[in-house]
């Protein structure tokens, strides 16, 4: 994924988690100012890979979020299905270790050929910690890293794997910027304009702040999705980024 050259824009992803309707309806209204949606869990099992080619036929990349988890083999043939169904950008739980994350890539790979031998696969980008998640969470779970400890180390499993970036919290971006180089794509959720409600998440900073930090894109959902104008609180998000 070649990002370094792209506008303020093309780096924001909306998620869309929420009932197939609403999300059709606020794909409508954002074309032509988003670049990218997510498609989560609550959208993507509501209705299945009929929702990316929706999104496409709209205008937008995909980030089919699904955080797959599992072992080498299942993780192999899920990676597959989800480049077949036509996803840009798909995750993978860095605690999956190394050989499930290496699986897929390969899976990617299959499934992209599968469709058109020409095509390239999905960027596939590992999950590190949760940003709903802090440090007495980590170790509720037997983790007694601090977060950003936490995310170097599977961050770095992540790279070893083959994957093309990471997806971690704003306050560990300029960490892996550092750790992954220049070129690694580096998603950011948890960012919320100043004034936002933090809602579920614990490790938080503003868009300018992420971008900043070197993140390569950020996740903004409700701050988008839930204002009374959608397409307004976007552009307002991004002509902030040029403040």
């Amino acid at each position: 994924m070649d990002w370094k050259n792209e506008p303020a824009a093309n780096r924001i992803i909306v998620a869309l988690d929420c009932a197939p309707d609403e999300a059709i309806a606020l794909g409508e209204q954002l074309a032509g100012h988003a670049r990218w949606v997510k498609v989560g869990m609550t959208l993507y099992y509501a209705v299945g890979p009929s929702i990316v080619r929706q999104f496409h036929k709209l205008g937008f990349k995909v980030f089919l979020d699904l955080k797959l988890h599992d072992i080498p083999h299942q993780v192999y043939g899920a990676a597959a299905s989800v480049a077949a169904a036509g996803a840009d950008l798909m995750t993978v739980h860095a605690a999956g270790g190394t050989d499930m994350m290496s699986s897929a890539v390969k899976g990617a790979r299959k499934g992209a050929a599968d469709v058109d031998l020409d095509a390239e696969r999905p960027t596939v980008c590992a999950i590190t910690v949760l940003t709903s998640m802090d440090a007495a969470q980590l170790a509720a779970i037997g983790v007694q890293d601090e977060p950003a400890a936490e995310v170097e180390r599977l961050a770095a499993l992540a790279k070893e794997s083959g994957l093309d970036g990471i997806v971690c919290s704003p306050k560990e971006a300029a960490q892996m910027r550092a750790l992954l180089g220049e070129d690694a794509v580096i998603i950011t959720p948890g960012v919320r304009p100043k004034g936002a409600a933090l809602g579920d998440q614990s490790r938080v900073s503003t868009p300018k702040e992420a971008f900043e930090a070197g993140a390569s894109h950020l996740v903004i959902g409700r701050p988008i999705t839930r204002a009374t104008d959608p397409v307004a609180a976007f552009d307002e998000i991004v002509a902030s980024l040029s403040e």
